[in-house]
C-alpha cells in the first residue's frame, strides 16, 4: 500500500513539474556553500573536497529521492581567486538529473579579515524522465511518455558571497538559461522545464564562552513555478570539533501560487543535524530530516550523509578558522 501511494505521489509530482522542476534541497546546506553558490569557491583558502548523499522519505518507499553531490575547490592568484568543480546527481522517481559545474570566484579583500567575491559557474546537465517507470491509470495519456527521453543543455549560474570573522551573507541563482533550451518548444519531449532558482543566505557566530560558539543562519530559496522554501538554522560549537543543531523548513506562497492550490500545507520537515571534526582535515556529516507533512505517514524520516577532506599547505596560517 505504501509504494502504491508513492506511486501516485510521484505521479502527481511528475505531471505537474511538466511545467517546472526544483533543485534539491540539503539540510547541511551550510557545508555545501558551493552547491548553492558559486561565488563560495576559494573560500575556506585551501583546497576542500567533499561529498554530500542524501537519501529523501526512506522505509520502502519506492522512487524516493535520492541525491548525491562531489565537489572540490581551491584558491589561486594569491588567494584573489577562487576555483572550484561540483558535480550533481538527483534521482526522484521516473525523473533524473545528472549536471556538472566548472565554478569561478573573485574575491575582494574589504577589511582584515572580510571579503566579497562574485561568482559564476558553467556546466552541463542531461534531465531524463523514464516513461517506463511510470503506470498512469490511462496508459495512452498523451503528457506521460512511453519511454525514456533525455536533453544536455548548457546551464549559467552566478552569485554573490561576503564574509567577515563573524557573519556571512550571500545570493545566487542557477538555471540561468535552461528555459530558453529549444528542447522546452518541442511537444513531443516531457522533461520538465527547469527555471531560475533563487538563494538568498545569511548566518554569523556568537560566541558563549571561550569554547562555545552559537551559530544561527538562514535560507531562503524562491523559484518561479512552485513554492518558497525558507530554513531556519541554529548550531552550537563546542571546542571547535563538534557541531549540533536543529532546522525548520516551511514553505511560503511567494511565487507560484495561481499554479497551486491555496490549502496545501506548509509545513515540510524539522531536522537533527551534527558534524564532527575528526581531525583539522577531516570532516563527518550527518542529518535526519522528518517530514511535518501529511506524507509523514508514509515514511521513515530522511537521511543526509556528508564528508570532507581539506588539504593545509603547510605554508599557509588561517588567519581565522573557517566556519561558514
Amino acid at each position: 500500500m505504501k509504494k502504491r501511494s508513492l506511486l501516485i505521489f510521484l505521479f502527481l509530482i511528475i505531471d505537474v513539474s511538466v511545467y517546472a522542476q526544483q533543485d534539491a534541497q540539503f539540510s547541511q546546506y551550510m557545508f555545501n556553500g558551493i552547491y548553492i553558490n558559486p561565488a563560495y569557491a576559494g573560500y575556506r583558502e585551501q583546497l576542500n573536497l567533499h561529498m554530500f548523499y542524501r537519501s529523501q522519505w526512506t522505509g520502502g518507499l519506492e522512487g524516493n529521492p535520492e541525491t548525491f553531490t562531489f565537489a572540490v575547490d581551491a584558491i589561486a592568484n594569491n588567494n584573489n581567486v577562487g576555483l572550484a568543480m561540483n558535480v550533481i546527481s538527483d534521482k526522484l522517481g521516473a525523473e533524473s538529473t545528472l549536471a556538472g559545474y566548472l565554478n569561478y570566484a573573485y574575491r575582494l579583500r574589504v577589511s582584515e579579515t572580510g571579503r566579497l567575491a562574485f561568482g559564476l559557474g558553467v556546466g552541463l546537465a542531461q534531465y531524463a524522465i523514464d516513461g517506463s517507470k511510470l503506470n498512469p491509470n490511462n496508459p495512452i495519456d498523451p503528457s506521460v511518455p512511453i519511454t525514456k527521453q533525455s536533453v544536455v543543455v548548457p546551464d549559467i549560474r552566478a552569485g554573490i558571497y561576503y564574509t567577515t570573522e563573524r557573519v556571512y551573507a550571500g545570493f545566487s541563482v542557477d538555471n540561468l538559461i535552461g528555459q530558453y533550451m529549444s528542447y522546452t518548444k518541442d511537444p513531443s519531449i516531457l522533461i520538465p522545464k527547469k527555471y531560475p532558482h533563487f538563494y538568498l543566505t545569511a548566518g554569523g557566530l556568537v560566541p558563549l564562552s571561550q569554547s562555545i560558539l552559537l551559530k544561527p543562519s538562514f535560507m531562503f530559496k524562491v523559484e518561479e513555478k512552485s513554492p518558497s522554501t525558507l530554513d531556519i538554522n541554529a548550531f552550537v560549537l563546542f571546542y571547535e570539533r563538534l557541531w549540533l543543531g536543529a532546522s525548520y523548513r516551511r514553505g511560503i506562497m511567494l511565487l507560484g501560487s495561481d499554479n497551486l492550490q491555496d490549502n496545501l500545507d506548509m509545513n515540510n520537515a524539522i531536522s537533527a543535524l551534527a558534524e564532527v571534526y575528526v581531525t583539522d582535515r577531516i570532516r563527518i556529516g550527518y542529518a535526519y530530516d522528518f517530514s511535518l507533512s501529511e506524507f509523514k505517514n508514509y515514511n521513515y524520516g530522511t537521511h543526509e550523509i556528508s564528508l570532507g577532506y581539506s588539504i593545509i599547505p603547510k605554508k599557509i596560517r588561517m588567519l581565522t578558522p573557517r566556519y561558514f
